[in-house]
């Protein structure tokens, strides 16, 4: 179990790694681009579907190091079904047509609470680009 723990522990890290290198990654890009004018709507869209795509890869890249993993230690048989079952623990979804082995059930509890913290960390990243939007109106650039 306590073999399970630690694997889980360093796979749970491994998100964080990845999830904190693409956020700052994204942060020096918006950095770096212009803000768009707040009466246009088409840049920000943009600018909202670049940023929703991009935090999409990270969740991607960090269940396939998880399905990696889970095919490495033989709890799935093949690299598609540690994909699935990755994803749909990560997300919390849990269809429970595929099954880790009892004893690396635990670790997939783990990937299920990695997958709801890197959530919540995408969402308030989210919530950051859309304030950020409406820290510039119209009011505040005419004066």
């Amino acid at each position: 179990m306590f073999r399970q723990l630690f694997i889980a522990w360093c796979l749970m890290a491994a998100s964080v790694v990845v999830h904190a290198y693409g956020v700052v990654t994204a942060l020096q890009w918006l950095r770096r681009r212009k803000v768009p004018d707040s009466a246009r709507l088409l840049p920000w869209m943009w600018l909202f579907v670049a940023v929703a795509g991009w935090i999409i890869v990270l969740h991607v890249a960090e269940i396939v190091v998880w399905a990696v993993a889970y095919t490495a230690m033989g709890a799935m048989p093949d690299i598609q079904s540690g994909v699935y079952f990755s994803a749909v623990t990560y997300t919390t979804t849990g269809y429970g047509d595929l099954l880790l082995p009892p004893s690396w059930r635990l670790v997939g509890a783990v990937e299920a609470l990695t997958g709801i913290l890197m959530a919540g960390w995408s969402t308030g990243f989210f919530f950051a680009v859309v304030a950020r939007m409406h820290e510039r109106t119209p009011n505040e650039r005419a004066a």
